[in-house]
């Protein structure tokens, strides 16, 4: 017998205001047209001046528990991945935890950037198959609004806040290709390329949050070698190939990045969840935001095997493959 973490319950959050490319037109050189033909972005949710990202983290969780049908007292744990924290500390899934009323088990943040909901599902998989958890709450949460340049066209108008969250619970398997939950897991990072994307702030550093920068076309570049290598890697070991996915849920941060990642790949577009164009870059909280989007549209159904690969600062990536 084999112990898999299977998927038993998705959901999401995205704050109440929605900010159109046009927005931007009032206070930058920039144009709708030339927002949506760079990015295929064409609108994304900003947080209230109230929200944080625990807010919104934790109005994902409730969605994606009452998916599963399970409470607080069923959780033995709860993994955020985020980049924007209210606070140095504590973590955000403490935070989570206390709004949940959730008194028992563990909770800890994962910091990985765009990669974070990746790694943070790869940690969660561990614990359950080793053990040490029965069902635990994966969370992608971000408020990528407090830390942008509003001067900066070239990066501000890319990301948007939002949450997304899954129930992963231990199930018995035979340990083949065909079980569900997640099949493999494949995680990287390079140090090497900090430059490309980064925030110019931090506690030891500056004091201060900072903002954030990023060269674009050089990291558009890595990000298709890298998230097709990692993709790839991530089937082999699942013992899969191309022609056994049925829906790959990318990070979303670029039309371009993901359209150019499914021709490597050799799968068409119509087999791929896009929700860039609604959401813009939500960063960690980006393939969470996805798969549950997708599984409300009616298209991720049960046993559909899913990939999901994600690039973020650091540079950190990786890519997860698990039947739904």
């Amino acid at each position: 017998m084999t112990i898999r973490a299977v998927v038993d319950g998705v959901g999401h959050y995205l704050p109440e205001r929605v900010v159109p490319n046009s927005h931007f037109e009032t206070f930058l050189e920039t144009s709708d047209e030339w927002i949506r033909t760079r990015s295929g972005i064409e609108r994304r949710h900003f947080a209230a001046e109230d929200q944080t990202t625990s807010d919104l983290g934790t109005r994902a969780a409730l969605a994606a528990m009452a998916d599963a049908g399970v409470g607080p007292e069923d959780i033995d744990g709860i993994l955020v991945a985020t980049s924007t924290p209210d606070l140095t500390f504590p973590s955000v899934a403490t935070m989570i935890q206390k709004e949940l009323g959730m008194t028992r088990g563990f909770a800890f943040d994962v910091q990985a950037v765009c990669a974070g909901f990746i790694y943070a599902l790869a940690n969660a998989n561990a614990l359950i198959v080793s053990g040490q958890a029965t069902r635990l709450l994966v969370i992608g949460a971000e408020t990528f609004s407090r830390i942008m340049d509003w001067t900066d066209r070239s990066t501000c108008v890319l990301f948007g806040d939002g949450a997304g969250a899954v129930v992963l619970s231990a199930g018995e398997a035979d340990g083949t290709s065909q079980d569900r939950g997640i099949l493999s897991t494949d995680l990287n990072s390079d140090g090497r390329y900090l430059d490309m994307l980064y925030v110019d702030g931090g506690v030891s550093s500056t004091g201060t949050s900072g903002k954030l920068k990023m060269q674009g076309n050089l990291l558009f570049r890595q990000a298709v070698e890298k998230l097709t290598t990692t993709a790839e890697a991530a089937l082999e070991k699942a013992a899969l190939s191309d022609d056994d996915v049925d829906w790959i849920v990318p990070h979303q941060a670029n039309i371009r990045i993901i359209q150019g990642t499914a021709k490597k790949l050799g799968i068409p577009m119509d087999r791929v969840v896009v929700t860039v164009q609604d959401h813009g870059n939500t960063s960690a909280a980006s393939i969470p935001l996805a798969l549950s989007v997708g599984v409300a549209e009616g298209k991720i159904k049960r046993g559909d095997v899913i990939v999901s690969e994600a690039i973020g600062g650091g540079l950190a990536w990786g890519a997860v493959v698990l039947r739904w």
